[in-house]
This record gives structure tokens, C-alpha cells and sequence, in this order.
């Protein structure tokens, strides 16, 4: 009887933890993804790269990728990672809302056709 006991309260953590390790384990893949397209597809050096986190989201698709780029921290590109890897769109801070960034004086901002 102890033993039944033991492997449902095993069972019951398993299931209770599996939709947090999915989550972590998809934004840990869809960062890996996108940085992996920034050093080998467009050319960027890890030296010009800040941050690359995996995000999970309420809106559609759920996961995307956030990317600071060292010579603009005010600036958060955002990439989708699922069939192809693209840049979606970018988000200012509060910071850089502040400087007066504009699209036209963005650096690695990619016009989508």
C-alpha cells in the first residue's frame, strides 16, 4: 500500500511539473534557434549581441524570441522561430522612447515585404 501511494504522489508532481518544463524547455529552444540564425545566417558576431531570451506569451504564437543588440539597449527585437526564423517586430523601452529612437535610425531592423 505504501508503495502505491509513493508512485501516485510521484505520478501527481510528474504531471504538476510537465507544463512548467515544456514552457522552459521551448523558450530555451526557440532562443537557442534564433541565436543560432544570428551567428550563422546573418553574420552577427556574440560579441554584438546582448540578449537572446525565449519568451512565452499570452497572444499568438506563445513562444518568441527577444534580442538586445549591444549597440542599441533600447531597443528589443522580436523574433518568431517555428517554421522560419523572422524578425516580426521591435519594442522601444522606455528609455529609448525617451531618446527619440525612431524605425529610420534602427540598426538591425529587418522591413518585412
Amino acid at each position: 500500500m505504501k508503495k502505491i501511494r509513493i508512485a501516485l504522489l510521484v505520478l501527481f508532481v510528474l504531471v504538476l511539473l510537465s507544463p512548467f518544463v515544456y514552457v522552459q524547455a521551448n523558450k530555451m529552444i526557440y532562443a537557442k534557434k534564433v541565436n543560432a540564425y544570428l551567428l550563422e545566417e546573418e553574420r552577427y558576431s556574440k560579441d554584438e549581441i546582448q540578449l537572446v531570451r525565449g519568451v512565452w506569451g499570452v497572444k499568438l504564437p506563445p513562444f518568441y524570441v527577444v534580442v538586445v543588440f549591444k549597440d542599441e539597449p533600447d531597443v528589443e527585437y522580436i523574433y518568431f522561430a517555428h517554421d522560419t526564423i523572422m524578425q516580426f517586430e521591435y519594442r522601444l523601452t522606455p528609455e529609448g522612447k525617451t531618446r527619440g529612437i525612431t524605425r529610420s535610425k534602427l540598426k538591425h531592423y529587418i522591413p518585412r515585404d
